[in-house]
């Protein structure tokens, strides 16, 4: 008989010695914490047919939007291929080969179908939720969510990560007063969630609540930050309270501390220092050598082009540290990406390559071209993936770059939107006082 967890889910191939740091694995992965690959990979040690464990190891591989790590899913997949398997963990091992060869969307679907006949399925709903971060689908941020919770109950385990997701997905569709609720009280199920943080942090951010949002980040660190790797982008989202409000030095203090002093390798956490320096770029703030040591880190990964998100964040990197050569690499490999099949293709096609030139020429100080690249593709950048605050480094861009160039119609209209949308925000005041001051002059 093979081994059934907590929910009546089977699982071929596993033993209980084998099942157990498997299940160590998945909730690492709920609350973002301690190393899930070394847990899994002891499952696969103990029990080689577990094909669960094999697949699960390849979802983290897959999820890491690093050239090198699809590799390893890839060779996940042809490892799960053979065993013994039920329907749904067949549909598993479909959905990671999908996912291990760039079909982000088609894997999306296939876990939501699982997810409709085994609600349960913390695996299936978890992975699926970060493809729809991964792809900006906010819709399925929500309902994905949503059509399993009912079959969830307050006693299960991993209860608070189906409430921090669905609190993320809420967030994503502007449902800000849920959002917070369930995001505080995943929480207060388990302190060391940190995407149930960080869905918190999104609300308050999205509500320019600066204060709150500092207020929430600071209140327990030692939760959010343990072991949890995570911990980069929820410092990220308090350095945008601190950027809201003006003050570069706190936000450079959080830049060489938690954000980036460990300058790590990893593109998701280069990405964050990327969107943080980038800012405090547009807003003529003086980042010293800051610039050089991150883009030294980004060139080896100029090449890659296997997720336009990345591309972006790396050429933000490349500009303000004035280099030439890895520019060109990335806009190659972007021109190559674009011949492909797969679903980076489409990303970097309608968002990511136009972005990335955009991003180009505004650091070449041909403001009118950013804004001929930029302005077209601000309704569709959800298709290139992030979130709702992360893409709104492109905003930012797009009103500074109008600044710059002095036109004061297109700065008066884009500055008139944003305090629409973030009434409390310092920044968005001083938008619109620049603005006023060109169109008066």
């Amino acid at each position: 008989m093979p081994i059934k967890d907590a929910f009546g889910l089977a699982f071929s191939g596993a033993t209980e010695a084998g099942f157990a740091p498997y299940s160590q694995a998945v909730r690492q992965l709920q609350c973002f914490i301690g190393d899930p690959v070394a847990a899994v990979d002891r499952a696969i040690t103990q029990d080689p047919g577990f094909v669960m464990a094999h697949v699960f190891k390849g979802y983290l591989f897959g999820l890491a939007t690093e050239r090198e790590a699809m590799a390893v899913a890839r060779a996940c997949h042809e490892a799960a291929l053979p065993l013994a398997a039920t329907k749904r963990e067949q549909a598993h091992v479909s959905a990671l080969g999908r996912l291990a060869n760039g079909r982000w969307h088609e894997a999306a679907g296939i876990l939501d179908d699982i997810a409709i006949d085994f609600p349960l399925d913390a695996v299936a709903l978890q992975v699926g939720h970060q493809i729809d971060f991964f792809t900006g689908n906010a819709r399925m941020l929500h309902d994905r969510i949503a059509r399993a919770s009912p079959s969830w109950q307050s006693d299960m385990p991993g209860y608070h990560a189906i409430l921090g997701m669905q609190a993320f997905g809420l967030e994503e569709m502007g449902e800000y007063i849920r959002a917070e609720k369930l995001g505080r009280t995943a929480v207060e199920i388990e302190p060391r969630d940190g995407w149930a943080q960080h869905a918190v942090a999104h609300v308050m951010e999205m509500q320019s609540r600066q204060r709150d949002g500092i207020a929430w980040m600071r209140a327990n660190p030692e939760a959010w930050t343990r072991e949890s790797f995570l911990k980069v982008h929820n410092w990220w989202h308090l350095a945008l309270f601190h950027y809201d409000l003006g003050d570069t030095d706190e936000v450079l203090a959080l830049y060489d501390g938690p954000i980036y002093g460990a300058r790590s390798m990893l593109a998701l956490n280069m990405v964050d220092a990327s969107a943080i320096l980038w800012r405090l770029y547009l807003g003529g703030a003086d980042v010293g050598d800051r610039w050089a040591a991150l883009a030294a880190n980004w060139a080896p990964k100029a090449g890659a082009a296997n997720y336009a998100f990345n591309d972006a964040h790396a050429m933000m990197a490349f500009v303000g540290a004035g280099l030439d050569a890895p520019v060109r690499t990335l806009l190659e490999a972007q021109r190559e990406a674009m011949a492909g099949n797969d679903d980076n293709a489409t990303f970097t096609r309608d968002v990511g390559h136009p972005l990335t030139l955009g991003i180009k020429a505004f650091g070449e100080g041909n403001y009118p071209e950013a804004i001929g690249l930029i302005r077209p593709i601000r309704a569709i950048a959800n298709r290139f993936g992030g979130s709702h605050a992360q893409r709104d480094v492109i905003d930012l861009t797009l009103i500074e770059a109008a600044l710059r160039a002095g036109d004061g119609a297109l700065a008066t209209a884009l500055t008139a939107e944003r305090s629409m949308a973030r009434p409390d925000s310092p920044l968005a005041a001083l938008f619109s006082r620049r603005a006023a001051d060109l169109s008066e002059n």
